[in-house]
């Protein structure tokens, strides 16, 4: 019977797989469009039209579908990855950014920059639910593998608030580095990585403690710290690096997680902002807002293979292979 269930989970595993549409999908903040990128060829195959300024993507949880949070017309699409269109809406305040959705697809967590919030909205019911009082200007925000817990950064208060997912209530601030912008976790989810864009700097927080555990601190050669400034991460697939956006410094650095120490930094476009993974962890996909392209780097060679032109000021790339 066990071994039954297996090959039913394996057989599931792969179906999953050959599903993908071998596309990146990145949002273009001025085209108000999202930019469709072949894998192979790494050519620019199309865009899908959809509300204003759309910046956050992701993917909802067991199904074939796209969120993308749009700033100027607050709100959200769900985007069709089989039609490649949008096949509803909802409304998320004003000016959404980032945001996170529980493990069973029900709940988006949104923050709401200007309101000083997080905004939780019912995804079946695509209405709000609550809304979290927080400090100045929230914006990652990242929710546990368990969905118990959300993180969510504070860029004036320099902190990091732990939202009970079943109370709402803020159980923890932490101070971290300055401007906190984006989040990922370790592999076992022990540590939640915080980019700190006005640090230079990366701050490890234990997710037991609750706690900072460490900083990684980034120089370059020729920059000032001012230069550096940090925002996406992506970890690879082994969970040995975490790759980090280094922002206006125009480069990835590659961290080893153990050591927390900085093993490469690859040159890429201006602005490195979003970063994805392919799903076999051997390319990284880095969004560059600046110069309106997207950098595919060869990570086991630590090199830049190709820049593709996708929109004006892109922001987030999702990766469906």
């Amino acid at each position: 019977m066990k071994t039954l269930l297996l090959l039913s989970l394996l057989t599931s595993m792969m179906s999953v797989h050959a599903a993908g549409s071998g596309l990146a999908y990145v949002s273009s903040e001025k085209d108000h469009a999202i930019t469709l990128v072949d894998l192979q060829t790494l050519a620019v195959v199309g865009s899908i039209p959809t509300c204003r300024r759309p910046r956050h993507l992701q993917r909802l949880p067991g199904d074939r579908q796209l969120m993308v949070a749009c700033s100027e017309s607050g709100r959200a699409d769900i985007i069709d990855l089989a039609t490649r269109r949008s096949v509803g809406s909802m409304p998320l305040g004003d000016d959404p950014e980032l945001f996170d959705v529980s493990p069973d697809g029900r709940t988006a967590y949104v923050s709401a920059e200007d309101d000083g919030a997080l905004n939780v909205f019912d995804l079946v019911a695509r209405r709000q639910r609550a809304s979290v009082p927080l400090a100045k200007e929230p914006e990652g925000v990242k929710v546990s593998a368990d969905g118990r817990r959300i993180y969510v950064t504070s860029e004036v208060a320099n902190m990091v608030h732990v939202v009970d997912a079943a109370t709402l209530q803020v159980l923890r601030n932490i101070p971290v580095g300055k401007r906190p912008r984006r989040f990922a976790f370790n592999a076992d989810g022990s540590e939640l990585w915080v980019t700190n864009e006005l640090g230079s700097s990366v701050s490890i927080v234990s997710t037991a403690g609750l706690t900072v555990l460490a900083t990684v601190d980034f120089a370059l050669k020729g920059l000032r710290a001012d230069d550096i400034t940090p925002v996406g991460m992506v970890l690879s697939r082994d969970g040995r690096t975490m790759y980090v956006g280094l922002g206006r410094a125009n480069h990835v650095a590659f961290v080893d997680v153990a050591s927390r120490r900085v093993t490469q930094q690859v040159l890429v476009g201006k602005r490195a902002w979003g970063l994805g993974l392919n799903r076999d962890g051997s390319r990284l996909f880095v969004v560059n807002g600046l110069s309106d392209d997207m950098t595919v780097v060869d990570t086991a060679a630590a090199k830049a293979l190709k820049t593709v032109p996708v929109g004006r000021v892109p922001h987030t790339v999702v990766i469906d292979d």
